[in-house]
């Protein structure tokens, strides 16, 4: 079996996999959500202290398998590096202590392998990520064959949900917030550019249509009794059809044979609708995380850390560090 770790944010977790059959044995995950929401997005250092208290009380429940343990996988990059360091310090004390290898995960990776959780892997792949901290396209032949080709130029997906949110004082995280509100708004009544609608690059950018947003949401706040339900609806539609006219434009010289979309974000219905209808002339099916594992989490990084083990992809205990930005 592997234990592994994820800590790259405001999410504490640990799962056990079983090695021979990818099976998920223990997974447990204890949410910042509440602590943060007073600040309207994550504080590193408090996320930083919630995990030294919570990672330690989730281990405690693993020990009845620590006798059958093979390696120790642990998210290392990318993430915010003072929650990072909380993941791979216990990673290293339990490889020292039961005297097992070390696993470095991409964090990354992981939400690529969310969709193969207790699963076999089906490549090739073309995999949309959306999340609060990353929105790009990697087209994904194996875990060491994965290409970036497309990735947010500032704002990620995701992030534009939580800035949004705040500035229409609905709380953290705000994704589920704007998705809840925008079902009974008109996703027609304001008119926001969508980004780089001229542009012919294949890339992704929120950082316009959130000023956009923010001059709307100005606007509405000088009426007596203001309503957000119609702003939130047109941005989660423009901020929507940004990402599915830059398929489109990708689509027309890579054909998809399988589509999935992966990350927080992906859990939003209004998206993975509209890329059902953007995939149908090509045929190509779409793979979906369950709704559990499209945010951060420990069975994941399993379900990485058993490939990378099955590959003996060791990390060496006194050279593996944090990197709070990803190469890929």
């Amino acid at each position: 079996m592997i234990l592994s770790i994820e800590s790259s944010c405001d999410d504490s977790a640990i799962s056990i996999t079983e090695i021979a059959t990818n099976r998920l044995l223990f997974h447990k995950k204890i949410s910042q959500e509440i602590d943060h929401s007073v600040y309207g997005g994550v504080v590193p250092e408090l996320a930083a202290r919630l995990h030294a208290e919570a990672l330690p009380k989730i281990l405690e429940q693993c020990e009845p398998y620590f006798h059958k343990l093979k390696a120790v996988g642990v998210t290392s990059t990318p993430g915010l590096a003072v929650t990072l360091v909380e993941g791979v310090t216990m990673a290293k004390a339990i490889a020292v202590a039961l005297n097992i290898p070390i696993i470095g995960v991409n964090h990354l990776i992981g939400h690529i392998y969310s969709l193969f959780i207790e699963k076999e892997t089906t490549f090739p792949l073309t995999v949309l990520l959306v999340s609060g901290g990353h929105t790009q396209v990697m087209e994904v032949k194996s875990l060491s064959e994965i290409t970036t080709v497309a990735k947010s130029m500032d704002d990620s997906f995701g992030e534009s949900f939580d800035k949004v949110a705040k500035m229409m004082g609905l709380g953290y995280p705000g994704g589920p917030l704007i998705e809840e509100l925008a079902k009974d708004g008109d996703r027609l009544k304001h008119n926001f550019t969508v980004p780089l609608h001229q542009s012919p690059l294949i890339a992704f950018s929120y950082s316009g249509l959130k000023n956009a947003v923010r001059l709307a949401v100005l606007e509405e706040e000088k009426k007596e009794n203001p309503n957000f339900k119609d702003i939130a609806a047109s941005f989660e539609h423009i901020a929507t059809k940004h990402l599915t006219m830059k398929l489109k434009k990708y689509f027309k010289t890579n054909r998809p044979k399988s589509f999935a979309i992966v990350g927080g974000a992906s859990a939003n219905l209004y998206l993975r609708g509209e890329i059902e209808q953007l995939l149908k002339p090509f045929n190509a099916p779409l793979l979906l995380s369950e709704l559990q594992y499209c945010s951060d989490n420990a069975a994941m990084i399993g379900r990485v850390a058993v490939e990378m083990y099955k590959q003996n992809m060791f990390s060496s205990l006194k050279e593996l560090d944090i990197s709070p930005k990803s190469n890929l």
